[in-house]
């Protein structure tokens, strides 16, 4: 029998706490590779601690996302980011992200956060680097900012659309600009079925899995804190709504995530 290897391609770590229980406990689950990704400070910080840890199960992305728009400029997120794309092993990058837009929380400055997220897209295609993108309510904003930036210097695709909640017509648009999409335990709550209806139609090679740890534990997890080892549940659910096997599944999402995400030791 075939045991499935796992791959969380979006997970954020605490700065400090419980990095090493969270890791082998993922290595229990085999969730064998983990993007620990960054949105901000904090979580940037976190992302560098799982990857310090266990460089062999970790990749690391950092970002500034939405959340950070009102305190960084475009200019002061590019030189927080430049130190982790030059040096050796200790300072590298396989992703940068998490950014992107959201306008679910109202009273946001839209334009703010479209120049930073244009700004870190430029600086990925700069330096041949994927993009995780967040988006929420702010479909036809992203398009255009994706728009504003096109890809010249990365071969493949440029990046994957994480924790997707939206419609297939937009899905549609995102796949069209060379994008994975990555399902979160959201597509196992109970009313989900129109998000479930979209991962149903995503091609085998655009297909990739996450928890978006610490938030948005999976069905049967409901209530608990999040955490790599969940992410089974997604695959399970995906192979459900699929008419396939979790195995599948879990190689070819970690194929694909193994080809957007360079850095495995």
């Amino acid at each position: 029998m075939v045991t499935p290897v796992f791959f969380d391609s979006h997970c954020h770590f605490p700065p400090s706490g419980d990095t090493p229980g969270i890791l082998a406990r993922a290595r229990e689950a085999g969730v064998a590779h983990i993007l620990a990704i960054g949105c901000d400070p904090e979580t940037n910080g976190g992302a560098t601690a799982a990857f310090l840890a266990a460089p062999q199960q970790c990749l690391r992305a950092r970002g500034y996302d939405y959340s950070t728009a009102a305190s960084l400029t475009p200019d002061q997120a590019i030189l927080l980011l430049k130190p982790f794309v030059q040096g050796g092993r200790k300072a590298r990058l396989s992703c940068i992200g998490e950014i992107g837009l959201d306008t679910h929380w109202g009273n946001v400055d839209l334009r703010a956060q479209q120049a930073l997220f244009e700004a870190q897209l430029r600086f990925a295609d700069e330096c041949g680097l994927p993009v995780s993108v967040h988006t929420r309510e702010a479909d036809e904003a992203t398009l255009q900012s994706l728009d504003a930036v096109p890809q010249k210097n990365r071969e493949g695709l440029r990046g994957v659309i994480h924790c997707y909640t939206g419609g297939m017509e937009f899905a549609r648009e995102l796949l069209a600009r060379n994008f994975a999409i990555s399902f979160s335990g959201i597509v196992t709550f109970r009313n989900a079925d129109p998000l479930r209806a979209v991962a149903a139609e995503i091609p085998d090679d655009r297909l990739l899995i996450e928890t978006d740890s610490p938030y948005l534990a999976p069905v049967p997890m409901r209530g608990k804190r999040n955490e790599p080892a969940f992410v089974p549940h997604v695959a399970a659910c995906l192979a459900a709504v699929r008419d396939t096997d979790c195995t599948r599944i879990a190689d070819l999402t970690t194929r694909n995530a193994l080809s957007l995400f360079s850095g495995i030791e």
